[in-house]
């Protein structure tokens, strides 16, 4: 059963000698490594990072980011060798669970690449809508966005049974 815990600084250097994704996933491993997601959140004001575990295992991470108008961004990235396997549709769910929690937070944001329909399909199952498009620079290379937002009445209105 996947629980989730905060990041311990011993963590760090577990998720970035994780292997590399395989090659339909490769543009993501950049998160995994030195300089990715977890260098660009540890530090941030109000942000939590958590860790996936299944039986004491990491098995992925999840990063709820808070913004300006009780709002907050969320990033997900599983272990390499875990994809395809669930576990990120129950981390997503557990992580924006926690994240409603707080009575302030109004809405979760995220976004995901549009060469990443399975992804795409995974939000959408939770309830996450369209909210647009961006275009972002990553490690030197402008990457097609859709923006994706949840409120707490969809998220608490989704059917999952």
């Amino acid at each position: 059963m996947i629980s989730l815990r905060t990041l311990r600084n011993d963590d760090i250097s577990t998720i970035q000698s994780w292997p590399p994704y395989p090659p339909e996933f490769a543009m993501l491993d950049y998160s995994l490594r030195n300089g990715g997601w977890i260098d660009e959140y540890y530090l941030k004001d109000e942000t939590e990072i958590l860790i996936a575990e299944d039986n004491r295992e990491m098995v992925g991470f999840s990063i709820l980011s808070h913004a300006p108008w009780n709002l907050a961004e969320f990033r997900i990235a599983l272990h390499p060798y875990k994809l395809g396997m669930g576990i990120g549709n129950t981390l997503s769910l557990l992580t924006i669970r926690h994240g409603f929690r707080d009575p302030a937070l109004h809405a979760i944001y995220l976004i995901v690449r549009k060469n990443n329909p399975r992804a795409q399909r995974l939000y959408e199952s939770l309830g996450f809508r369209m909210q647009g498009e961006c275009t972002e620079i990553v490690h030197g290379e402008p990457v097609a966005f859709n923006r994706m937002v949840i409120d707490r009445e969809t998220f608490e209105g989704v059917d999952r049974t």
